[in-house]
């Protein structure tokens, strides 16, 4: 009675999930509430999914991934990727290559939030849709995280079931050969062939329009002492100001700005260079050239240790900064946040920014400690912009940030130390050395994976020890006892990629790892390959735009349709099948 009551709740959760009607944490979390009533799970094991070591692992790989991403290691290394006279396929190897390694040690949602802005920016220079490469730059991440154990949460999910299997989980580059093998092949399909396959722009306008083209501000930045332009002119800035997709507009002297032959000025220490720039551009051409944003009077900035983000906010008619100017007000020096940029429906400002007044209709770019912004705005009596806001780089803590996560990759491939343990010690320094604010960090925290993983795993162990996926698993083998074994691989990973096609990633990872683990133990055989192809297979959800979170983000912004992925989605998963199953047979024999 209780199997049957566990499958259809089993049932209704795939019905749910792909219905879509309500999100997936409430759905997951709702049917293990309704199992702990009716008696499926026991009350005292209700709620240990969210202390199991594979929900742990992947809150704190989300914390360390915006750990890097503020510290500016990743952004180092992205802004010298950007090149707008590179063939299509060419920017997609550098591109996708270097998705894929990023997600092989952070989040790959993170890595692909990370990369796409810069992607959407070169198509525009290059005067092409962003349809073309979107999709590969996605695809490209989801491969990449196939080959390390944090690279993707299936990973994590299915190191588990190994170590419930065998004693011992799979460690951190177990994956890599399987993985490697598939995320080459996969690359190599995209950009020579798959990126060929997307339907071509039908020259109507670019959904992506709107996010390229974000607000314009005019902005003034200051010039350090240690800053290498310091000594050229300003006219010289301007190729580096091209690549930043920035323009010079002005130069700052002892208060004044200065007009006419300014662009021929020498550039001295404390001078001010007003230009004009999105907050994404504005904040490269900064860290590129080693300047400042500007902070002067009693209360000063610190990048370094207060946390600084970027907001955007709507002045309305209403606003009491209308009129009046940050000088004025005195908004650095009594509220901590500088007025850094003003966007006044693409007319430029005549003055300073600081001394500008500030017009119903301006978009202004705050900079200030991540807490106080909001307050400040609604101060001023503007309306913040949703999705507008961005953390400053801490570019001085990039090689800290990566040198720390890099000594805990490593002593946990040694076996000095257990994966979670190392994990956690490098969340723990990088909130002692103030590159992940001690305020911000549970807000890192993707929760609703959180909740999913926490409410599915007691529902999947409930399913296991009731006998349940040895039915199942059973059922698949007797449906194809007359295959060898490298053919039973190949449909599990086929099963496996449809589901995922349909469902979370990691519930996917979660229902098919107990029936992986029981259909090798009934043909009396290493549970090695079958978990392997499991994981592959779950994280391959190529097909559909919800199969995978990094194929829902680009959806808008590429305008893709529903019908689109499976186009270079299909074969690319039969490209993976090929690939990875005899990589398995090689790496992990039966």
């Amino acid at each position: 009675m209780n199997l049957a009551m566990l499958f259809g709740l089993f049932g209704a959760v795939l019905a749910l999930l792909v219905w879509g009607r309500w999100r997936y944490d409430l759905v997951a979390f709702g049917a293990l509430i309704l199992a702990v009533l009716l008696g499926l799970v026991p009350g005292d094991e209700a709620f240990a999914g969210f202390g199991h070591e594979a929900t742990i692992i992947v809150a704190l790989v989300l914390i360390i991934s915006r750990g890097l991403v503020n510290s500016g290691a990743i952004q180092f290394v992205t802004r010298n990727l950007m090149d707008a006279t590179r063939s299509l396929a060419s920017h997609i190897v550098i591109m996708g290559g270097t998705g894929a390694v990023l997600s092989a040690f952070m989040n790959n949602v993170a890595a692909l939030a990370l990369l796409m802005p810069a992607d959407i920016q070169t198509a525009k220079k290059a005067r092409r849709s962003p349809k073309l490469s979107l999709m590969p730059l996605s695809f490209a991440t989801i491969l990449g995280g196939l080959a390390t154990l944090i690279g993707t949460p299936p990973n994590i999910v299915i190191a588990s079931f190994r170590e419930d299997a065998l004693g011992t989980p799979f460690a951190m580059f177990d994956f890599a050969p399987v993985g490697l093998a598939c995320a080459a092949a996969g690359l190599a399909f995209i950009a020579l062939v798959g990126w060929r396959l997307i339907p071509q722009p039908d020259g109507t306008a670019d959904p992506a329009e709107g996010l390229a083209q974000l607000d314009e501000f005019i902005a003034e930045l200051t010039v350090p002492e240690e800053s290498e332009v310091v000594g050229r002119r300003v006219h010289e800035l301007d190729e580096k100001a091209e690549k930043a997709d920035v323009a010079v507009i002005g130069l700052v002297r002892s208060g004044r700005r200065l007009f006419g032959a300014a662009r021929a000025e020498t550039i001295r220490p404390g001078d001010g260079i007003l230009i004009e720039a999105s907050p994404e551009a504005l904040e490269e051409f900064k860290n590129e050239l080693g300047l400042a944003y500007e902070s002067r009077g009693r209360r000063k900035i610190d990048p370094a240790g207060e946390g600084l983000s970027l907001m955007q906010v709507a002045v309305p008619e209403t606003a009491m900064i209308v009129n009046r100017s940050s000088l004025s007000l005195q908004l650095l020096r009594h509220r901590g946040v500088t007025l850094l940029g003003i966007s006044r429906r693409g007319r430029r400002i005549g003055g300073r920014v600081r001394r500008e007044a500030v017009q119903a209709g301006d978009i202004l770019l705050l900079l200030g400690p991540s807490e106080r912004l909001a307050d400040v705005a609604a101060w001023l009596g503007c309306l913040p912009l949703e999705g507008r806001r961005m953390t400053v780089e801490q570019r001085e803590k990039a090689p800290l940030a990566g040198g720390i996560f890099g000594m805990a990759v490593l002593a946990a491939s040694l076996g000095l130390a257990d994966l979670p343990a190392a994990l956690g010690a490098v969340v723990v320094l990088y909130v002692m050395t103030g590159i992940v604010p001690l305020r911000d960090i549970y807000d890192y925290i993707e929760w609703p994976v959180i909740v999913l993983l926490g409410s599915l795993i007691p529902l999947g162990i409930a399913l296991e020890e009731t006998g349940g996926t040895a039915l199942l698993s059973s059922a698949l083998l007797d449906w194809t006892e007359v295959l060898p074994l490298w053919a039973i691989l190949a449909i599990l990973m086929a099963l496996t990629m449809a589901l995922s096609a349909v469902l979370n990633n990691v519930a996917t990872a979660l229902i098919l790892g107990p029936i992986a683990v029981d259909m090798s133990r009934q043909l009396e055989v290493n549970p090695d390959p079958f978990l392997m192809a499991v994981a592959v297979a779950a994280s391959c959800a190529f097909l559909t735009p919800i199969g995978h979170k990094n194929n829902t983000l680009i959806l808008g912004p590429g305008g893709y349709a529903f019908g689109d992925y499976w186009r270079m989605g299909l074969p690319l998963e039969v490209i993976i099948i090929a690939v990875a199953v005899p990589a398995i047979l090689i790496f992990w024999p039966f």
